[in-house]
């Protein structure tokens, strides 16, 4: 059996992570990507025929690693907790991926997204459609199919606020976050039904 090979596209993507958190996206290029990982420009041309490849490889394989969990968190049963499930996902997955996460929080485009090649595109745009399905699928198992955006607020704009304060600030997210977002969720879905004559308390 051969030997792995020294400077596989996982190192490589780790040291393009490490250059874009401590100066930017536009700091992963691939000549740096190759001095942070101490290999020659060949390797990194050899497994990322382009600089826009490596940036979509770089994106895409930190997204899909959020979205799994994500998606199995909204898939989750009782739909009720799976809200605050995937709600604290993110959290948790962000304080767990700190790196990681602030590569999210620049977003696609500071990554190139409108010079990525076709199957990478595509790639881009599946992994947002899962999202997207999951969470229709949760509204639709809350019996709120009409409320994919409260959904949506609750398990990821809240939640990614959050995220996106201590990112900015630099700050650790702190231990009670998960709960914080949670908490959030319930309130969400809480406010609508008692807004809802059907639900709501009679006097």
């Amino acid at each position: 059996m051969g030997r792995p090979p020294r400077h596989d596209r996982d190192r490589l993507l780790d040291a393009a992570v490490d250059l874009a958190c401590e100066d930017g996206p536009a700091a992963v290029t691939v000549a740096a990507v190759a001095r942070a990982a101490g290999a020659p420009s060949g390797s990194v041309y050899h497994r990322f025929p382009s600089a826009a490849a490596l940036l979509a490889a770089l994106w895409l394989r930190t997204l899909e690693r959020f979205q799994d969990g994500f998606v199995a968190a909204a898939s989750g049963e009782p739909a009720e907790e799976a809200v605050a499930a995937a709600a604290r996902h993110v959290v948790a997955w962000s304080r767990a991926h700190p790196r990681e996460a602030q590569v999210l929080f620049y977003g696609p485009r500071a990554f190139g997204r409108s010079s990525w090649p076709a199957a990478e595109a595509d790639r881009f745009d599946t992994g947002n459609r899962r999202v997207r399905t999951a969470l229709t699928g949760l509204a639709a198992r809350l019996g709120r199919p009409d409320e994919v955006d409260r959904i949506v607020l609750a398990t990821v704009d809240v939640p990614y606020g959050l995220v996106g304060r201590h990112l900015r600030a630099g700050t650790p997210i702190p231990a009670s976050a998960e709960d914080l977002v949670a908490d959030a969720a319930a309130a969400l879905l809480q406010s609508r039904r008692n807004s809802d004559p059907q639900t709501a308390p009679q006097p």
